[in-house]
This record gives C-alpha cells, sequence and structure tokens, in this order.
C-alpha cells in the first residue's frame, strides 16, 4: 500500500513540478532556430484540424469571378505577401518565422499542387479570420470584412488555375486594383 502511495505522489506531483522547473531553468526549444519538441507537430496540428474541420464553412458564399479574384488579390497583396509572398516572388523572411511560413503561390514538392489550392475554401477562410496561435498568422476578423476573407481565401482556392490578367498584375506588384464593391449574396432564411 506504501508503494502504492508513493507512486501516486511521484506521478500526480513531482512529474508536472519537473515538467515546471525543466521550462523555468531548462533550456526548451524557444528560439526559431531551436529543433522542434518532441510530437511538436501534432501536438499542434491535430486539435488545429478538429477545430478547423469542426467550425469550417463548407461553400463559400461568393463565386470565384473576376471581380472577386481582382478584389482578392488586392487583399492578398495588401495583407498577406510580405509572409506568404507574391506570383513568382517569395517573402524574403519566411525561412525565418517558425514555423515557416508558406508560400502561397509556389508549387508544391509534387509539383502540382499551388499554396493552399488543394484545402477546401472554408478551411483558408477559417485561417484568415481566426488566425493561428503560436505562428504569427493573424486573425483577420476584426481587420477584413467578411467579403474581403472571403475573396482572399477564393483566391487562394483558385491559385494553380489560370487568374484573370488584372489579379496577377497585382500579384506580380505590377499594379493596384480599383475598388471592387463586390457583395456577397444575401443570407435566404
Amino acid at each position: 500500500m506504501g508503494r502504492l502511495i508513493v507512486g501516486i505522489f511521484l506521478g500526480l506531483v513531482m512529474a508536472p513540478l519537473l515538467v515546471l522547473a525543466w521550462l523555468k531553468w531548462g533550456n526548451p526549444p524557444v528560439a526559431v532556430t531551436d529543433t522542434a519538441m518532441p510530437y511538436e507537430k501534432q501536438m499542434v496540428g491535430v486539435p488545429l484540424h478538429a477545430r478547423i474541420d469542426r467550425e469550417m464553412v463548407q461553400t463559400p458564399p461568393i463565386m470565384p469571378d473576376e471581380a472577386n479574384l481582382v478584389a482578392g488579390a488586392q487583399v492578398y497583396r495588401d495583407d498577406c505577401a510580405s509572409c506568404h509572398g507574391l506570383h513568382g516572388k517569395p517573402s524574403p523572411f519566411a525561412e525565418h518565422l517558425y514555423p515557416k511560413a508558406p508560400q502561397l503561390w509556389e508549387k508544391h514538392h509534387d509539383g502540382n499542387v499551388v499554396g493552399v489550392s488543394d484545402d477546401p475554401t472554408g478551411e483558408t477562410y477559417w485561417k484568415v479570420a481566426n488566425g493561428i496561435r503560436l505562428t504569427g498568422m493573424p486573425a483577420f476578423d476584426k481587420i477584413l470584412t467578411e467579403t474581403q476573407m472571403w475573396q482572399v481565401s477564393v483566391l487562394l482556392a483558385n491559385a494553380d488555375k489560370p487568374l484573370p490578367p488584372a489579379a496577377v498584375n497585382i500579384l506580380n506588384g505590377r499594379a493596384t486594383a480599383e475598388p471592387v464593391v463586390a457583395m456577397m449574396p444575401a443570407k435566404t432564411k
């Protein structure tokens, strides 16, 4: 019976105290250049994807028409490109973030998918609206309108398809779009 009590004491009291001591006086990886902790990606990725899957909107309320793609390109250039790069021009500091900011106009290693064009549009919208903790990805829900967040999400979902020339010019950093007033359809009751 004594061993059981000692075991419970060690497991419930000493183990958490040792972890706290390591966090305070040890050398946990906190710098961008440090190697990741074991299972760090899983500890963050599993709950993130579970929450996105639970909360994301399945069908975008806007269409990927020229007006929305051009407006999305302008939002992207103004608010996203500094971390995620422009069309053909990666961000100079994305490699120095942890985790690295994905370059959303580059093809993946398999050569077919550009950026997040293989993700559901609702997933991209969720990330834009809510941000992702401990990554540097801010929440834009208080910065951009709902329409702007959908426009940039639809743009990124179509990054592997031909885009309107005006959108490509914006994404190449050559032009600024005229203000586009694209409205989301009214919600039906």
